[in-house]
């Protein structure tokens, strides 16, 4: 509550402050992969499993990995991530029930801002993986589609991974949003689904060898 009460003008230094530090916490990353989905996964769930294993072939390549640095799915990737070349990364933020960094981090950074922290999702970011997750996760993808429906980053792949889960949500865009004319068609391929963490780091690590080729 005391920054609802900080006068304006020192709260944007704290905006500021968050931007200038990640910028030169994170300023030597390359080609990074920012990973979304739920903080609710069970460590034993097939999610979780298949989470840690993204982490783990993205990490592998020497691709840094960014989660939201919290539990569940984030921690998974992470997990797999830590032991390998590339960076595992997190970038937590304040919440009222206290999401708690996990264990797996090279680097943390943590914000109270969201919009910041996503400009650091997308800063270093040569593809985004959303892996199931709820309100926060769809937040995250469809701030990524839309920069890159609007040109304002470069295009790369955004993979959603869990036909089951995104599904009915892909029926929705074509369906009613599509048919509505809400979008374009071509916005429909701006993302890809796939059932396998396999598939999609297939594509980002394909992208990334042709883009550094």
């Amino acid at each position: 509550m005391l920054d609802a009460k900080m006068p304006e003008a020192w709260r944007v230094l704290r905006i500021q402050s968050e931007l200038v530090d990640g910028i030169e916490r994170l300023i030597t990353l390359k080609g990074a992969v920012t990973v979304f989905g739920s903080a609710r996964v069970p460590e034993k769930s097939a999610e979780y499993q298949q989470a840690m294993r993204l982490g783990e072939l993205l990490a592998s390549e020497g691709i840094p990995v960014i989660t939201g640095g919290g539990p569940g799915i984030m921690e998974a990737c992470n997990r797999g991530a830590f032991p390998q070349a590339g960076a595992s990364i997190g970038l937590n933020i304040d919440l009222p029930f206290e999401q708690m960094p996990n264990a797996y981090l090279d680097i943390n950074l943590n914000f109270r801002y969201f919009f910041v922290r996503k400009f650091m999702f997308v800063k270093h970011a040569v593809g985004f993986v959303a892996m199931p997750g709820g309100y926060g996760t769809m937040d995250e993808l469809f701030e990524a589609l839309t920069l890159v429906q609007t040109e304002k980053v470069r295009h790369f792949p955004i993979v959603l991974v869990g036909k089951r889960h995104w599904s009915g949500l892909v029926d929705w865009l074509v369906n009613t949003v599509l048919e509505r004319q809400c979008i374009d068609a071509s916005d429909l391929g701006l993302f890809r689904l796939v059932d396998t963490v396999d598939e999609a780091a297939e594509i980002i690590i394909e992208y990334i060898r042709e883009r550094d080729g």
